[in-house]
This record gives structure tokens, sequence and C-alpha cells, in this order.
């Protein structure tokens, strides 16, 4: 009966430490940029300007979906806006701390993020980059 108990605790310990998965369909609910922090003092010009820019992303719902073999899709341009990167369709690598975003034929890295936080419902990267660039992402069904 013991044996049975600790079997069972040990089988109940192991899924809890499991890392979350990053496999779904991620939208994008905000997002910082590097212009914020360049522009300084948040004046009335400056905020209106800030807004403005963020008013032109569009109001489609802007979602990642990453697929268990390593590959994905975007609804609109997320991730990358390199002339050489034209495709909605990706490739990516997960581990713990970081997120990458690779070119389908060299398998090279194109983007490069760290993982913030990744909970069941909510994914928070960085750009490795450009620190001042952060995503926040909710998972959608």
């Amino acid at each position: 009966m013991r044996k049975i108990m600790l079997l069972m605790a040990i089988t109940a310990s192991t899924a809890l430490c499991q890392a979350q998965s990053i496999v779904g369909r991620w939208q994008l609910v905000n997002q910082s940029n590097c212009v914020e922090d360049e522009l300084g003092a948040s004046d009335d010009d400056t905020q209106a300007l800030v807004d403005d820019m963020k008013s032109l992303s569009g109001s489609v719902p802007q979602i990642l979906e990453f697929k268990s073999n390593s590959t994905g899709e975007e609804s609109a341009k997320i991730i990358s806006k390199k002339k050489s990167y034209n495709s909605r369709s990706f490739m990516y690598r997960y581990n713990d701390s970081g997120l990458y975003f690779l070119d389908k034929k060299s398998k090279t890295i194109i983007e490069g993020y760290t993982v913030e936080k990744l909970d069941t419902d909510s994914l928070i990267i960085s750009n490795s980059s450009r620190v001042c660039e952060t995503k926040i992402f909710v998972r959608v069904k």
C-alpha cells in the first residue's frame, strides 16, 4: 500500500513540475517598443504620437499558432517585418528560457526572444537584441 501511495505521489509531482507547453494559439494583447523609451519625457504630444503609432496596427486580432512539429503560423506580421521573412508560416525552437524563430531553408535564427513568463494562459517574451521590445500574449481556444 505504501509503495502505491509513494508511486502516486511521485507521478503527481512529476506532472506538476513539467514545463508549460508553448503549443497552441496565442493572441497578442499588448506590446511595447523601443520608441517609447527613446522619446523619453511623456508629455501630451509624445503620448499622442505613441497612441497614433499603436492605432496603425489595425483591429484584426493578431494570433500566433505554435504547432507541436516546431512550425507555426501568424495571422499578421507579429514576429519579424524583414523582407527575407515574407511568409506567415514559420519554424521555431523553444526551450525553458528562449524562443527562437528560424529561417525555413537554412534553419538559422531570424529572431530570438527571452521567455519572461509562460503559464497556462499567458506568455510574455522580450526581444533578445532589443530588451525594450516586449510582447504579451494570452492563450486562445
